[in-house]
């Protein structure tokens, strides 16, 4: 027999599933477009080399710095509320970006960034809350395969687009997602009040009030939660640490490495480094299948292996950089499956899960800031890739060791499995 106030809910799933997806196409898109005209964008505005580079740089950095912003907005409005501030600040920052002069261009994208900070840590509480327990892994990976597939199709269009209508409408028409993202979400809540309101006609109970409200803002679920769940999400900082350092320093890096060692021009050092970003749709794929079938670290075991295959690859068999293109693409994008979807199994509470999400994506993109300079000084200063590489290889070090150890207490200690979670989904 169903359970009392699920109703509701459970109808909702593959409307909220298909609002993942659109709010995802929206949290890499307007980063990813300019990178595909930044030579347009300098010569109209004249920004200089490093301005061009904080259209890229600053969001990240916001990040880190603005994850508290989140989680206050998440306890304070809500789920549905900030993901709907998320989507009309990523539309404003777009809008903004497109039509002024410098000043405005880098304002629009400071609004972008901080906008993009609250749909970052907005869907895995989204997800812990809406989806059955048994299909977490595999809608967290369709929504970080969802987040590469909308970089690489950016990537591909925008230049096109500048060349028919200019650079400001190029990245401006992207904008279009997150205007169909704000329609589509506001008709789930249209349809989630409806059901909410039958529901309640039909029976004489409450329905869940953390589904209704947000929690009160005196409650702080971080000092409440339980020492195993902080030790998991301590361990989670560090891989996810490594994980963006990864990430980010072969994102950046990779072209002129394959360039300097590997003598390829610019065109085929691209191609390949493309590899690495769509590979990351297996990994977000195939860690959920893995995770259905074996014991929890194991798709994170797998995921290190892949990952640590890319710098030592680089370092021992240079020649065959496709490869390792392929395999540090794959590890990249089940990373950040792995990760995610531990918080939102672990989790008590949304609460919990906003605070976990603020603290390990606040922690893993200030060190996505930092490590790409870093590795530029050190290519610089040792005058060779050895140096950044062997960061690289730090960096997949602490994600094996840190990720294991978060995979063995998660598999051990999981209140927001069917035992302890709230039966109200």
């Amino acid at each position: 027999m169903s359970t009392p106030g699920r109703l509701p809910v459970t109808g909702m799933v593959p409307w909220i599933v298909a609002g993942i997806v659109l709010l995802a196409l929206n949290l890499r898109t307007p980063i990813i477009a300019p990178t595909a005209v930044l030579g347009d964008i300098r010569a109209d505005t004249g920004l200089s080399a490093a301005g061009a580079g904080l259209l890229t740089g600053l969001p990240v950095l916001l990040f880190a710095l603005a994850t508290p912003l989140a989680t206050k907005t998440i306890r304070r409005l809500g789920a549905e509320a900030t993901v709907l501030a998320c989507l009309t600040g990523v539309l404003a920052g777009t809008v903004l970006r497109s039509v002024g002069p410098t000043w405005l261009v880098l304002t629009g994208t400071a609004i972008i960034g901080l906008a993009i900070t609250l749909g970052n840590i907005v869907v895995p509480v989204i997800i812990r809350r809406e989806v059955p327990w048994n299909q977490v892994s595999m809608v967290t990976g369709l929504y970080s395969a969802t987040m590469n597939i909308g970089s690489m199709v950016t990537l591909i269009g925008t230049g096109p687009l500048a060349a028919l209508v200019g650079w400001r409408w190029a990245i401006g028409l992207w904008g279009i997602l997150a205007l169909a993202g704000l329609g589509f979400w506001l008709l789930v809540l249209r349809r989630r009040r409806r059901a909410e309101a039958e529901f309640d006609a039909g029976f004489d109970v409450e329905v869940d009030v953390e589904l209704k409200r947000p929690p009160e803002p005196g409650k702080r679920p971080w000092r409440e939660a339980p020492p195993q769940f902080r030790a998991i999400v301590a361990l989670l900082v560090i891989t996810f640490s490594g994980q963006s350092i990864s990430y980010y320093t072969t994102t950046t890096w990779l072209p002129s490495l394959l360039a300097d060692t590997e003598g390829l021009a610019a065109g085929a050092a691209g191609s390949t480094a493309s590899l690495f970003q769509v590979a990351a749709i297996l990994g977000a794929f195939g860690v959920p299948l893995l995770a259905g079938r074996a014991r929890p670290w194991v798709p994170v075991a797998i995921v290190a292996v892949l990952w640590l295959s890319l710098p030592v690859g680089l370092l021992l068999a240079p020649d065959q950089y496709a490869l390792w293109a392929i395999t540090g693409g794959i590890a990249q994008g089940g990373g950040f499956t792995a990760i995610f979807s531990i918080i939102a199994r672990t989790a008590g509470s949304d609460a919990q899960t906003a605070s976990a999400s603020a603290r390990v994506q606040g922690g893993g993109y200030l060190a996505a800031t930092l490590a790409p300079p870093f590795a530029g000084w050190l290519a610089t200063t040792t005058g060779g890739w050895v140096g950044p590489l062997l960061l690289v290889l730090a960096a997949t070090l602490a994600f094996t060791v840190a990720g294991l150890l978060a995979a063995r207490l998660a598999g051990r200690f999981t209140p927001g499995g069917p035992a302890g979670r709230r039966e109200v989904l």
